[in-house]
């Protein structure tokens, strides 16, 4: 299990087919009220599924595994708390990888309203401006998830209204984050 980030509260950190990993990927996904924003996602049925679910993740990462979709935990307990994740937006076709870099996340109905998203997604984000020269970082939403919309706004981000040039040309709320100018 690498450990990507280090915050105050959290370990941001691979996922792994360990049993407790698997079991936390099924309850969160599992529920409807976490996937009802991800467009034509069901819910999960059966605890196997987990590992399908881990599998298409792995073929989401991008450039030399820099990019990827990561547990989120708490620190000093083990408890997995959601996902989170910077990577390549994926085009209108859904199969290819554009330029435009995304940072999302997903936490279990337990553990929300603790800014847990907040403080992984700004750790990415912040990782993201120190080791690379990625000019803005992307946030896209279901519409609906004003949930979501709050976490862009406490990262700073601007709302740039709906676009259909990701994920398969699903309409979603894009926001922006531009690179802090240095002085």
């Amino acid at each position: 299990m690498a450990v990507i980030i280090e915050t105050e509260r959290l370990l941001v950190r691979s996922w792994t087919r360990e049993p407790a990993d698997l079991a936390s990927i099924y309850d969160m996904y599992s529920r409807p009220e976490v996937v009802r924003w991800f467009g034509n996602m069901v819910p999960l049925s059966a605890p196997e599924q987990a590992v399908e679910v881990l599998r298409r993740w792995a073929l989401r990462g991008s450039r030399d595994g820099w990019y990827d979709i990561w547990a989120v935990e708490r620190r000093g307990t083990g408890q997995v708390v959601g996902t989170t994740m910077i990577k390549q937006l994926p085009g209108p076709d859904d199969r290819t990888l554009t330029d435009d870099i995304e940072v999302g996340w997903h936490l279990h109905p337990d553990h929300w309203g603790n800014g847990y998203a907040t403080e992984a997604a700004r750790a990415l984000i912040d990782r993201e401006w120190a080791h690379t020269a990625t000019a803005q970082v992307y946030a896209v939403t279901d519409p609906g998830n004003e949930a979501s919309k709050a976490v862009t706004r406490r990262l700073g981000m601007s709302y740039l209204g709906r676009r259909t040039d990701w994920y398969g040309g699903e309409e979603v709320d894009a926001f922006v984050l531009h690179r802090p100018t240095t002085h």
